[in-house]
């Protein structure tokens, strides 16, 4: 996603996780059915059987290495088409309504797998995640991201990136502080680092305003949980509820902690006081070692928002990126095969390594000996999790992104202003939900 456009695979949050050296951001997209396409057509021995696979990666490293992937499937013929995301998003949902959709899909975990598996539009994966299927093993957080509303699974997930509160280990040792484990001491580093002079938490919500959403997400998934936060992206819940201003009474405390030129600052331009010591803690995705000298990458660290209300379990952010299939495919047995095939630990670790991604892969059965730590530690985070989440837009919609934007850009300015606030959020996300 570009920036501000959460699209692209080479900036943001959506595609991007750099960690070590390496950096970069190619995560599983989407394609598109049609014209305009560059197929490549695998080996196979079943010619009585095709299948088409639909990417949007077209970069040219993601999009070379997913051709090395499909090139090696030989059991059933198999057609990549890849074309631009945009016009992928557009038009995903006339490819699974349409006579001759594509049999697999790439595209995101979450609320839009759940929104077309909900009208009949996926094929059920369930089989790929018991006994030996290929996902059998995957994290129970990861199969219950990939479920419908019923249970079923509807997603294969094959590489993710996580957001936690990253650091220097040097600036911190320099200034004589701990990552905290609790909410208490979490807020007493805040009171130390401003006293010495420095802005304990940076964030760029100037023209990247999706950034101030990572707080609220985070909030939300410790005070209320993450089945509360999921059903409040869902329309279940109202914005101008007493849980959400709880979450915002909470937020409302960390703004005097924020360096005061975050408001203009881009996503990128937030991480320089991080670089340079003049910042204690930035929120973000792990795709901020981008903005880091490769020689300064070692010496980033994370930890976790600590926990805030102690009965709720334990959720992450991670955007998640993989393939859905499409109900409607002549040859389900043969959608499926494939779809272990793209969920082995061998094509993941090809994938990842052919496209200059650092992503994490889904399959604990990837070897991850020389992953640099950092990665490592991510992965130990999301593998021990209850629960994940992805983002606000990756949970709910692009259209109602723009709501917590126009919000908590206005409550970030004016924390005062909450309860009209909220019930303006309110009312402009009722009609993102009713349209």
């Amino acid at each position: 996603m570009s920036i501000p456009t959460p699209t692209s695979v080479n900036l943001t949050r959506r595609g991007l996780l750099a960690a070590g050296a390496v950096v970069g951001g190619s995560a599983l997209l989407s394609g598109c059915l049609g014209a305009a396409n560059t197929p490549a057509a695998s080996g196979a021995s079943n010619a009585n059987v095709s299948l088409t696979l639909q990417s949007s990666l077209s970069d040219p490293k993601p999009k070379a290495a997913l051709e090395q992937v499909v090139k090696g499937y030989t059991k059933y013929p198999t057609t990549l088409n890849t074309v631009a995301i945009e016009q992928f998003r557009a038009q995903l949902s006339t490819y699974l309504t349409s006579g001759n959709p594509p049999d697999v899909l790439t595209w995101y975990a979450g609320s839009v797998a759940r929104d077309y598996a909900s009208k009949g539009l996926l094929l059920d994966l369930s089989d790929l995640w018991t006994g030996n299927g290929a996902c059998a093993n995957f994290s129970p957080a990861l199969k219950s991201l990939s479920s419908d509303a019923g249970g079923k699974q509807i997603f294969v997930p094959t590489n993710y990136y996580w957001w936690s509160v990253f650091y220097r280990k040097s600036a911190f040792a320099e200034w004589g502080v701990k990552p905290p484990t609790t909410w208490e001491e979490f807020m007493a580093l805040c009171e130390t680092l401003k006293s010495k002079g420095i802005s304990p938490l940076t964030n760029g919500t100037g023209s990247t305003a999706w950034m101030a959403s990572g707080w609220f997400d985070y909030l939300d998934l410790r005070i209320n949980g993450a089945a509360y936060h999921r059903e409040l992206l869902a329309g279940k819940h109202s914005f101008d509820s007493a849980e959400v201003r709880k979450v915002l009474d909470t937020y409302a405390k960390l703004i005097p902690f924020f360096d005061p030129k975050g408001r203009s600052y881009t996503w990128q331009e937030a991480a320089t006081p991080l670089v340079n010591k003049k910042a204690g803690m930035y929120l973000i995705g792990a795709f901020v070692t981008t903005a880091f000298p490769a020689g300064d990458v070692d010496d980033v660290d994370f930890f976790s928002v600590p926990p805030i209300n102690p009965n709720v379990p334990s959720a992450e952010e991670a955007p998640t990126d993989g393939y859905f299939a499409s109900a409607s495919t002549k040859n389900p047995a043969a959608t499926k095969d494939l779809l272990g095939y793209l969920a082995s630990a061998k094509q993941q670790q090809l994938f990842i390594s052919q496209s200059g991604s650092s992503n994490l892969p889904t399959s604990p059965d990837v070897d991850s000996s020389g992953f640099p730590p950092l990665v490592q530690k991510g992965m130990k985070l999301l593998a021990g999790t209850k629960e994940i989440t992805q983002f606000f837009n990756r949970d709910s919609s692009d259209a109602l992104q723009a709501t917590a934007d126009a919000a908590l850009t206005k409550f970030l300015d004016n924390p005062g202003q909450v309860s009209t606030i909220l019930t303006d959020w309110q009312t402009a996300a009722k009609k993102v939900w009713g349209s």
